[in-house]
């Protein structure tokens, strides 16, 4: 019989994933068992400041108090009815949401790649009621570098080999493109073409920020060659950069949004689609469905998240903050760091690779108490709770300048 997980150390823990659990990320070796705030706390009482938020899950820090009592107040009435029933939650949600983000409609589901598989339903039943594409012939167009998620049909138009290799064959449908390049967009949008679908930052290519003007052709050319401009926000969304949509940050208003990750407010998965009326009105009963999509829970938390978003108070703390972090960054180019992006409190920071890998910085960083993570090559991202502090990201960028030194 295997001893409770609070008497095993975290050494014991991790060899004991091992035989039962199938490899999908490289985890750093912490086990957390604990955490508030900005702030977790590993099986034996060593603490970390959190540095990556779950790849922006947590923009409101670990357990905030207001989620956690809204959490709290719904299991104590109603957690999931399915799709089959209405709930009193639902509503709020999708009003309060669609308000947030100046669409229409909004259709619930649970994971980010959820998102994103629904929105490609979506753009291309619209292509096909309301653009009049052939049949079966609708494409979408997206670029170089993507992450959207890790199901067949999105792996399919992913650009990284380590995500596609041994899971063919792939969904056709897709056009890539090199990413912030107008002129190959331009390009590659034909009658056929149903939407084009993009990160406004992309975050797993290490933060990559498209030059300014931008998102904004992206808008124009999809208005002028009638196409939908999708754009996924589930890592860059909902107050990571210093606004509450990455797109905000041009004035640029997408055909649809997907959300996901920090709507959930680090408690249950929550994701969405949002949209404009005559995009989402393309779904009839029966057409699309998802069992705990729009759940009672998941409602209520989620409208916990809109409300504090709605008072714009993280969006102003990503932007104050954003400042230290870019400076302090800026500190460090030349002293291990090549460069650097960053919008908010989100950052792509590109080591030296003769002082180490992502991965290397990652685990230093991680003996230092610092938890970040690396992405390609020797490139790691930072991305704090919304709720960090000055001093603690003061500490945070004092660590990392001891770690490359």
């Amino acid at each position: 019989m295997t001893a409770p997980a609070r008497t095993r150390t975290s050494d014991d823990l991790i060899r004991a994933e091992g035989p039962v659990l199938a490899h999908n990320y490289h985890p750093l070796p912490v086990v957390v068992a604990r955490a508030e705030g900005t702030w977790v706390e590993d099986v034996e009482g060593r603490r970390y400041l959190d540095m990556l938020s779950g790849y922006s899950a947590l923009n409101f820090g670990h357990r905030h108090p207001a989620l956690i009592e809204a959490a709290h107040r719904q299991l104590d009435q109603l957690t999931l009815t399915s799709r089959a029933f209405h709930n009193d939650r639902l509503a709020e949600f999708a009003e309060r949401l669609a308000a947030l983000t100046g669409l229409d409609m909004v259709l619930p589901m649970n994971t980010g790649a959820e998102a994103v598989e629904s929105g490609i339903k979506v753009a291309r039943k619209w292509a096909y009621d309301v653009k009049g594409v052939p049949a079966d012939q609708a494409t979408i167009v997206v670029a170089a570098d993507n992450f959207h998620g890790r199901t067949t049909t999105i792996v399919s138009f992913s650009t990284d080999e380590t995500a596609r290799a041994g899971f063919g064959p792939f969904t056709p449908g897709f056009t890539i493109v090199p990413y912030n390049d107008p002129a190959a967009l331009e390009e590659a949008v034909d009658e056929n073409t149903a939407a084009v679908l993009i990160e406004p930052i992309q975050g797993e290519a290490g933060v990559v920020i498209p030059d300014e003007g931008y998102l904004t052709g992206v808008r124009e050319l999809t208005r002028r060659k009638g196409c939908l401009f999708i754009a996924d926000e589930i890592q860059s969304g909902l107050g990571r950069t210093g606004r509450t949509l990455a797109v905000d940050h041009e004035d640029v208003v997408p055909d649809m949004l997907l959300l996901g990750k920090a709507l959930g407010g680090g408690i249950v998965p929550v994701s969405a689609v949002v949209a404009r009326r005559e995009v989402l009105g393309v779904l009839h009963p029966g057409e699309h469905g998802s069992t705990f999509g729009g759940n009672p829970l998941a409602a209520a938390v989620g409208i916990a998240v809109l409300e504090l978003l709605e008072t714009g108070e993280f969006q102003r703390r990503a932007a104050e903050l954003g400042v230290i972090l870019r400076d302090g960054l800026t500190e460090l180019v030349g002293k291990g760091v090549l460069g650097f992006r960053s919008r908010g409190l989100w950052a792509g920071v590109d080591i030296d690779p003769a002082i180490g890998t992502g991965r290397e910085i990652s685990e230093r960083l991680m003996r230092e108490g610092i938890l970040a993570k690396d992405t390609h090559g020797s490139t790691i991202r930072l991305a704090p709770p919304l709720t960090i502090t000055a001093e603690e990201l003061r500490s945070a960028l004092g660590t990392l300048e001891r770690v490359l030194g």
